[in-house]
């Protein structure tokens, strides 16, 4: 079965990323960070799948692939993201990926998980074998992973995004929706200066 990795990212643009981590560290600071959280994850990107960057602003498509395309191991795709919130941002990256990029299972991502590797991501693939849904369930509530085998717009429709019932409205929309569930390991995102620093304790970022 043919995977596509979904990549929901945005431009590095000091201010207009990492806005929770900027207001403890500034917004230069932030962005900087947010630059070396996405080039590990693609660096990190497993080869044998087809992987497409779903990137905002829409005119940032030049930008986005002279600093990401050189990084990855295998070709990148690239596609703007649609308008709307997080939830209608997603449910039209899976559209997109099952619709045009021939894929029988799509794994979105972004960029704020440092300990999301190649084997988590292959991890999730071997879980979408047996289940319809699978998801990467975030400390703080959210999740830094959500992969399909058919897209489900639903799961994406009335979740309080950026909360920490993120996870569990989620998790609610999959029971309702009688799809079958599995779950990769709990992992830290990075949206604070002390998830920041305990992922530099960790040896999973560089300090800067």
């Amino acid at each position: 079965m043919t995977t596509a990795l979904a990549l929901l990212l945005k431009a590095p643009v000091a201010g207009a990323v990492k806005t929770r981590l900027a207001a403890e560290i500034g917004a230069a600071k932030a962005c900087a960070i947010y630059r070396q959280l996405v080039e590990r994850q693609i660096g990190a990107l497993p080869g044998e799948h087809r992987s497409v960057v779903y990137y905002d602003p829409p005119e940032a498509g030049p930008a986005m692939r002279a600093w990401l395309a050189p990084l990855a191991h295998a070709p990148l795709d690239f596609q703007p993201q649609c308008a709307g919130d997080l939830g209608a941002r997603l449910a039209d990256a899976f559209a997109d990926a099952f619709r045009h990029h021939g894929a029988r299972k799509v794994i979105a991502l972004g960029g704020d998980c440092p300990s999301l590797d190649a084997a988590l991501l292959r991890s999730a693939d071997r879980a979408l074998a047996q289940a319809d849904v699978v998801l990467g369930p975030a400390t703080d509530g959210g999740y830094y992973l959500i992969g399909l085998r058919a897209p489900q717009p639903g799961l994406f429709a009335g979740i309080a995004w950026s909360t920490a019932s993120v996870l569990g409205q989620t998790r609610e929309h999959i029971r309702r929706g009688g799809l079958s569930l599995a779950e990769l390991p709990m992992a830290d995102d990075v949206d604070t200066l002390t998830d920041w620093h305990r992922a530099v304790a960790q040896g999973l970022l560089a300090e800067r």
